[in-house]
């Protein structure tokens, strides 16, 4: 396997963790568990972190003039990770209107 096709799988694990995390907290803000809620919040941003820093990986070295040849599996690993951002983003907004009902 390349190192880009393995950077892509790390964007995907955290970027799906960071995910699942975040629709986590939004059943537990429906139950009324809003401690836990925002403590899978929590994790859903250190998970989307550490995809992020992957990807920033990417970033600097294109910008170092060190282009890679991009494939299938990193453009879907780009988009995994923009989705599970959107999902925390949203995720945050349900819990506080569930907090707020």
């Amino acid at each position: 396997m390349d190192q880009i096709t393995e950077i892509a799988f790390q964007i995907i694990l955290h970027a799906g963790n960071g995910r699942s995390s975040a629709m986590e907290a939004i059943q537990e803000a429906k139950d009324g568990n809003f401690q836990k809620a925002d403590q899978l919040i929590d994790d859903a941003g250190e998970e989307l972190g550490k995809a992020h820093s992957y990807q920033t990986k990417l970033l600097q070295e294109e910008a170092k003039g060190n282009g890679i040849d991009v494939n299938v599996m990193l453009i879907h690993s780009q988009d995994h990770l923009m989705t599970a951002m959107t999902v925390r983003d949203l995720a945050s907004e349900f819990v506080e209107l569930y907090r707020n009902k």
